[in-house]
């Protein structure tokens, strides 16, 4: 039953609750596309050997007449960032290759409890550090509309799986925009929700003031509904928000079928100029501007004039975070270890990072530790939070005039593998309008906007609203979705090359 594997993860609901659909037929279908095409992709590390069983729980408790949530029976791939207790938890790293962790992340145990059935684990730039999957210890995820591109990173086997049909609904963990620029890449769409909305509890920690975990999906809808899921407080997590969220499924389906973009106030950052963009990106965002507004929204220039240096920024807080989170792989505790005969505890644990750490890891964990080293710690670090503090302040300004900010999602289509690999700096400059949500803690969407024309792949615009208002996003994310189907005829994903002739 490979169509099933087209359906979007609202529709395939619909028929397993109706009963049209059983969740064993669901889930056996994706498990054959990933059969079918993941040797082309490359989009999962684990495939889920229980699935099956998993999927057949879900029938007899609805069978038996059992409540059951609006998504129970439907797959859904986890990025290995997320720790799970029946599949290895490597977060793209040899240093933890084969790892089985005792409990789940947060969100994979809502998930489950959810009825969602897990398919498996996806790739991933080594402990998130990447913007391509490159960086991955077991090799890279390729792009499903060119198999010679990069997927984006850090979750570009979230975002791969979604796009390659081989999964309707993804986890993934966005630190400076791996969940919303491989969307941009892909055509999918993804949310980093406002900082604290949704539980970074058993996500493996890159860099904890940045860190956030969020949906990949092929609608905005299906996106809202997995959100829904994974989000709220959570008592493991200091840093979780105590709100009370609304239906983020709700709102996505108030923005599809209202007149959300009348009167909507659409800010565009002057300090964002065209040259530093794509041809292709600059022109579909434009494009998707045009119908925002031809839809009653207001195009509104604000400034924000911090922004361009939000790269600077986020490349000394990250790193320097990342350097004392990724202390704990020690050799001693659990993960790889490199016996070293007759050495010290300190010449075991240096055989083993430097056997088990990929080369940006340890370049980040270089950059961090000398941005906290003494003497330098004020002069780094402490400026890069400062200008942290004036990006948020450049929001708030932002957000007293206009309802939603919007960017292109990415400067760049996907480049080819290789292409940036040994260039740090451009592969960073990747995350250039991407970081400052990240850095400001307020939420952020990628949803497709068209294809670039000059190479004819896929190109994203984002949204950014308010701390707390991720309702907003889907709501106005929605609205242009339907606009731009409307106008394209058809969602964006039907215009991918069909992998191995399985689609």
């Amino acid at each position: 039953m490979t169509e099933l594997t087209n359906l979007t993860a609202a529709v395939l609901a619909e028929k397993l609750a109706s009963g049209e659909v059983t969740s064993v037929e669901a889930t056996r279908a994706h498990l054959d596309r990933i059969a079918a095409v993941d040797g082309d992709v490359h989009a999962f590390l684990h495939v889920n050997e229980h699935a099956l069983d998993v999927a057949a729980d879900i029938d007899r408790r609805r069978a038996a007449g059992e409540h059951l949530s609006a998504v129970a029976g439907v797959p859904l791939a986890i990025k290995d960032v997320l720790v799970t207790t029946d599949m290895p938890s490597t977060s793209g790293s040899k240093i933890l290759e084969g790892y089985m962790s005792p409990y789940d992340a947060t969100v994979v145990a809502r998930a489950r409890a959810a009825g969602l059935v897990p398919l498996g684990k996806t790739n991933m730039d080594e402990f998130a550090m990447g913007s391509s999957t490159e960086h991955s210890a077991f090799g890279p995820t390729r792009n499903p509309w060119d198999l010679e591109r990069i997927p984006g990173g850090s979750g570009g086997g979230s975002a791969a799986a979604v796009a390659a049909f081989e999964a309707p609904l993804a986890l993934g963990s966005d630190t400076g925009g791996s969940i919303r620029q491989p969307a941009h890449v892909t055509g999918t769409v993804g949310l980093k929700p406002t900082y604290g909305g949704v539980s970074r509890y058993g996500a493996i920690a890159l860099a904890s003031s940045l860190d956030q975990v969020g949906p990949v999906a092929r609608t905005v809808l299906d996106s809202a509904l997995l959100h829904d899921v994974i989000g709220g407080h959570d008592p493991h997590d200091a840093t979780s928000l105590t709100d009370l969220w609304p239906s983020f499924a709700e709102a996505a389906r108030e923005g599809a079928r209202g007149d959300v973009l009348k009167g909507l106030r659409v800010g565009v950052i002057s300090e964002l100029p065209d040259d530093g963009f794509q041809s292709g990106v600059s022109a579909s965002f434009r494009s998707a501007l045009a119908t925002m507004e031809a839809h009653g929204a207001e195009i509104v220039e604000v400034s924000a004039p911090h922004f361009e240096y939000g790269v600077a920024a986020y490349y000394l807080i990250l790193p320097a975070e990342a350097s004392s989170n990724l202390a704990k792989f020690d050799s001693v505790r659990f993960g790889l270890r490199v016996e070293v005969p007759g050495g010290t505890v300190e010449d075991v644990m240096a055989a083993t990072r430097e056997r088990g750490f990929g080369d940006e890891v340890k370049r980040r964990i270089i950059l961090g530790t000398y941005a906290l080293s003494a003497g330098y710690y004020d002069a780094y670090y402490g400026s890069a939070q400062k200008v942290r503090t004036l990006i948020q302040q450049d929001f708030d300004a932002a957000f007293a005039h206009v309802d939603v900010i919007a960017t292109p999602s990415a400067p760049t289509t996907a480049f080819r593998l290789g292409e940036k690999i040994d260039d740090p700096m451009q592969m960073y400059l990747n995350d250039v309008t991407t970081i400052p949500a990240n850095l400001a803690g307020v939420p952020g969407i990628s949803i497709p906007s068209g294809l670039a024309e000059e190479d004819g792949l896929p190109v994203g615009i984002q949204f950014l609203a308010p701390a707390r208002e991720d309702a907003r996003l889907y709501r106005v994310a929605a609205a242009l979705e339907a606009a731009l189907v409307d106008s394209w005829g058809a969602p964006l994903l039907d215009r991918a090359p069909a992998l191995g002739g399985a689609r």
